[in-house]
């Protein structure tokens, strides 16, 4: 069997190159987790504007007493966002909810109302 004998420039460069590439996963991990995490908080607020939305028109329609913009920013405190803009046109409520993450303001719109309304979601 034959033995290599490393010269003394190469000695230890396999441990540096390990801690180099150890470091670059780390902040490769670091920068992408925050940008997924907001993902995930974006889905989160369209959920909320969805729910309060649904609220809004729900109470307006009459199926469930109540103020229909008060419902909407209940139901987006209750989905940890808040109303920013409520607006109820006969039956069609259009909400824009909000929520802070990381320094930076996520927001999202959703209209709710009856299927057959003029200008209603499905038409």
């Amino acid at each position: 069997m034959r033995r290599r004998h490393w010269s003394a420039p190469e000695r230890g460069s396999g441990t540096v190159l390990a801690v180099g590439v150890l470091g670059a996963i780390m902040l490769l991990t670091a920068v992408l987790l925050p940008l997924f995490a907001a993902l995930v908080v974006g889905q989160a607020v369209q959920g909320a504007a969805d729910a309060a939305a649904l609220a809004a028109a729900d109470t307006a329609s009459g199926a469930v007493a109540g103020i229909p913009c008060a419902a909407a920013a209940e139901a987006a405190r209750l989905n940890g966002a808040s109303v920013t803009v409520c607006t109820v046109e006969g039956l069609i409520a259009s909400v824009t909810a909000v929520r802070g993450y990381l320094g930076f303001e996520l927001g999202a719109q959703a209209r709710a109302g009856p299927p057959d309304s003029p200008g209603g979601p499905a038409g």
